[in-house]
């Protein structure tokens, strides 16, 4: 798909030229942005959000001790002044910076920050972030900047892990100890104040007395929340009720909006990011039919996922061939290197062949759209058409609701199911350890012993990230062999917006991080 890009501003001559700059330049920093999107925000209380849309507020609202910079994968202290790990990456230490403050006027301090973590982990929300923070032992506060971290084992992750918007700090004298804060209320230091939130809206404000990193370019954003409803999204960009559609637009809208005219003569763009989300398809290893790795290997060489990725997904997708997307350390192509990137039936026919299947294998490939978008439905049915093609295959793709389909897949029912992934902090051992570590979150029954007792623990253990890559090398060969689930694709991030929005650039990167305060208007 064609991307636009901005066009150039014409050049002006002069003293003239510094003062229409600079006028630009003032007024863009006062302007309040409108953003609409699709997601709704299920939480405002970091101990239980854990979805995209809270965590958008969460990141605006809240400070965490370290932040990603835009573009970067590797954090940097926010509210801390400074963090470092100790004895063997399992002690962290973070020293505060001086005058943190929240948006109620109170002191943000080290017991604030200690508080924060262990009121999460205690309350154990199960919509919630708790499980990130699970490899803390215990937390110590030795003055009122500074806070100490001893974790059960080494995990040099644990910078990513706090972070996020699982590692906001909330003040200790207004959130309670055991329970969630109702009301819509979010009391934080980072640069915005949640002013008010209902089904339809949150606004927010500057909030003048942040300490951070953040440079804020506008004077607000005002969030408008379109519950899914895609099509209205897209009538208020194009009728500039909204500056911005963020989360929510459909491939094919997207695309549309990219080659209307309509839309070219109302100047509205869209602004392609980096996205490490990823789709795969999943494998039940005690099915009876999938627990055969040789009908599994026979679905790897016959999925074709450029038809995917073009068809279904108009090239707003690129085809996935490792467990780790692009952009990420350890990123492969194993999967590639194994079954090719085009469709092999005689080397599918002589898989099952060879293991004894002289059949059509019967298959029902299970989907829910009102998780993973409506065009999971087409994508699903596009890839069982492609097995049936081989005349291999009988396949099938049958479609339920969410609630349904998280039952199916916890009591085994299903042998085929897809998962899609938004990763909640941009390292290799967020793509790997939910999958395929103890207790992984695929409920697929599949476990290697070398992944989980060896190449887990010892990347862990490894504060130099990019050392890691060897290690998860290795375990994505093993995956590719064993196929307990086959990589599909990883997304690509867009934003449509009007032309004389500025900043989108720096809000879509592999952090998932959208970054309010990047966002301003040039005229």
């Amino acid at each position: 798909m064609k991307v636009r890009t901005r066009r150039p501003s014409t050049l002006i001559a002069g003293g003239l030229a510094a003062m229409l700059l600079t006028a630009c330049s003032s007024q863009g920093s006062e302007s309040r942005m409108v953003v609409g999107m699709s997601d709704d925000i299920l939480a405002t209380d970091p101990a239980s959000g854990y979805d995209p849309g809270s965590w958008l507020l969460f990141n605006n609202v809240f400070q965490s001790l370290l932040s990603f910079p835009p573009g970067a994968s590797t954090p940097v202290p926010e509210a801390a002044e400074e963090c470092k790990f100790s004895d063997g990456s399992k002690t962290y230490t973070c020293t505060l910076r001086d005058g943190l403050k929240f948006s109620n006027g109170n002191s943000l301090t080290s017991a604030d920050v200690k508080y924060s973590f262990d009121r999460t982990i205690r309350i154990n929300d199960p919509a919630g972030p708790a499980p990130l923070l699970s490899t803390i032992s215990s937390i110590s506060t030795p003055d009122d900047k500074t806070v100490v971290f001893r974790l059960k084992v080494p995990d040099a992750t644990f910078p990513s892990k706090i972070a996020s918007g699982g590692g906001s700090i909330v003040d200790r004298q207004v959130y309670p100890e055991d329970s969630l804060l109702e009301g819509g209320k979010a009391v934080g230091s980072g640069p915005y104040k949640l002013n008010s939130i209902d089904k339809g809206k949150a606004v927010f404000s500057v909030y003048s007395g942040y300490h951070g990193t953040a440079e804020v370019k506008n004077s607000g954003v005002t969030l408008e929340l379109f519950r899914g409803n895609q099509q209205a999204l897209q009538s208020a960009l194009e009728k500039g009720d909204v500056d911005i559609a963020y989360r929510g637009l459909s491939a094919k809208a997207i695309a549309a909006l990219d080659t209307s005219s309509t839309a070219e003569k109302g100047g509205i763009e869209v602004v392609q990011g980096n996205s490490a989300e990823v789709q795969h398809m999943v494998f039940n290893v005690d099915d009876p039919v999938v627990g055969k790795l040789a009908v599994r290997k026979a679905i790897a060489y016959l999925v074709d996922r450029h038809s995917v990725v073009s068809e279904v997904y108009q090239s707003t997708a690129a085809p996935l061939y490792s467990v780790i997307p692009v952009g990420i350390t350890g990123h492969g192509t194993s999967f590639f290197d194994t079954y090719g990137d085009s469709p092999k039936p005689k080397q599918a026919k002589a898989e099952l062949r060879d293991a004894g299947i002289a059949d059509k294998v019967k298959l029902t490939l299970w989907s829910t759209p009102s998780r993973y978008g409506p065009a999971t439905d087409d994508e699903l049915h596009t890839i069982a058409d492609q097995l049936n093609q081989s005349g291999l295959f009988d396949a099938r793709m049958k479609s339920v609701p969410f609630d349904e389909y998280e039952k199916g897949i916890a009591e085994g029912k299903y042998g085929i199911y897809v998962k899609g992934w938004v990763p909640d902090y941009p390292d290799p051992d967020n793509f790997t350890q939910p999958f395929f570590g103890e207790g992984n979150v695929l409920s697929n029954n599949y476990d290697n012993e070398e992944i989980v007792d060896r190449i887990i623990p010892r990347t862990s253990s490894m504060t130099d990230r990019a050392s890691t890559r060897q290690e998860y090398m290795k375990l994505q060969d093993i995956v590719a062999q064993q196929l307990p689930i086959l990589p599909l694709w990883q997304g690509k991030q867009y934003a449509v917006a009007h032309e004389n929005v500025r900043g989108l650039q720096n809000c879509l990167d592999t952090s998932t991080v959208f970054r309010f305060w990047e966002l301003s208007t040039a005229y």
